[in-house]
């Protein structure tokens, strides 16, 4: 890669994260995402038409998440009709393959500026809504379907978390450690004000539930919803199973269903110069990886050392770590294979606390990285996540400065 123009983020931006029903879920999704496009302009004082593309990560492309939401958010942020935009789906990555593609666009001189976000209003479009329409067809074909109905075919998260916690012998207690140190860690970065500058503040719109339509509030909405500092091992220990009446994950070692919008500016070097802008970080490697799909949540681990052997780095070499928590078993998993530092991963809590809005959560973990590497004057750091059908991608990224 060092033959190739190097590609850089210039800024990287997110909403909070808005509980189920909460302080975002009246937002329609177009306006939420446009939102985030509109801050990259003014934040940057960046003319919109020097955009060459808009990639955007969704999961649940149906209803208001429908159409081509990137180019809608283009329009939505009243850009001019010339920047183009679209939307990919890679499940919980899907956000930070956006960044992949931005910065692969970059590398490969097909972009100068373009833009990765990510969007996911899913108090208002459910995770699943897009399977739930039987007259034209299920995901799973006939091919799939056979292929794995010898091991009694393919399963939800849910299980493939109780599965992964099975294999690597992982108890609840361990789990709702994790947890508990989750929403600790986000709650220290709240009070200590970390999140500051990667937050964009929103109206506070909050859907009703029996009209269906937005309350729009008079407070902005600054913090993420679900971070409860009192959580504890003896608190979590009190939740019930939620995918097996005998097993280990609860919502409480869960990521939590929210509601946001994320995104980053990424350029080429050499146009970031010209323009006079100085770049936090710079795209160090990238990799995508796949794994059993039964049991789909341990792809991080070949992910991360794809990624590490790439870029030349070993998991030693790395500042800081941003690893999606899907569920508590997904991170332990990774960490008892690879062997990290944990005091370098996730210190601003994650998913667990922070909350998992499926679309936006890629660009949202690496707008975090960024500014954390930047407040501790760190160089390398790794974001890796899983993804439904056994899939992860991760990338490493340099801070510059």
């Amino acid at each position: 890669m060092a033959s190739m123009g190097a590609a850089v983020i210039v800024d990287a931006v997110r909403t909070a994260a808005g509980a189920r029903n909460g302080a975002l879920s009246g937002w329609h999704p177009v306006d939420l995402a446009a939102e985030t496009l509109r801050a990259l302009t003014v934040r940057n004082d960046l003319d919109p038409g020097l955009v060459d593309d808009v990639i955007m990560g969704c999961v649940t492309q149906v209803g208001a998440q429908s159409g081509n939401i990137g180019r809608l958010a283009v329009l939505g942020a009243g850009w001019p009709d010339s920047v183009p935009g679209t939307t990919i789906d890679r499940k919980c990555g899907s956000s930070l393959q956006a960044a992949h593609f931005a910065a692969q666009g970059v590398m490969a001189g097909a972009y100068d500026v373009v833009v990765a976000a990510g969007v996911e209003v899913m108090s208002l479009v459910p995770m699943g809504a897009s399977t739930v329409v039987p007259a034209v067809g299920k995901p799973y074909g006939p091919a799939v379907t056979e292929r794995f109905e010898g091991a009694g075919g393919l399963v939800p998260e849910g299980m493939a978390a109780e599965a992964v916690a099975q294999r690597y012998g992982l108890s609840r207690e361990e789990l709702d450690r994790f947890s508990a140190t989750s929403h600790a860690n986000a709650a220290r970065a709240a009070a200590d004000g970390r999140f500051v500058a990667e937050l964009l503040a929103v109206t506070a719109k909050r859907r009703d539930r029996e009209t269906g339509r937005p309350v729009v509030r008079r407070q902005r909405m600054t913090a993420d919803e679900g971070v409860r500092p009192a959580t504890s091992v003896t608190s979590l220990g009190r939740l019930l199973p939620a995918f097996a009446p005998d097993g280990v994950i609860t919502a409480g070692n869960s990521a939590q269903i929210t509601d946001g919008a994320s995104a980053l500016l990424i350029m080429s070097e050499r146009r970031a110069a010209a323009l006079g802008y100085t770049p936090r970080a710079r795209f160090h490697s990238f990799a995508v990886a796949g794994a059993d799909p039964l049991t789909m949540l341990t792809a991080p681990v070949p992910a991360t050392r794809k990624a590490l052997h790439r870029a030349k780095l070993a998991l030693d070499d790395l500042d800081l770590v941003e690893i999606h928590e899907s569920f508590a078993a997904t991170v332990l998993a990774w960490a008892q294979d690879l062997r990290p530092d944990m005091d370098k991963v996730n210190v601003n809590g994650g998913a667990i606390a922070l909350g998992h809005s499926m679309g936006a959560s890629g660009a949202r973990l690496l707008t975090t990285l960024c500014h954390e590497l930047e407040r501790r004057g760190g160089r390398y750091g790794l974001v890796t996540m899983s993804a439904v059908g056994g899939m992860a991608n991760a990338t490493v990224i340099e801070r510059l400065g």
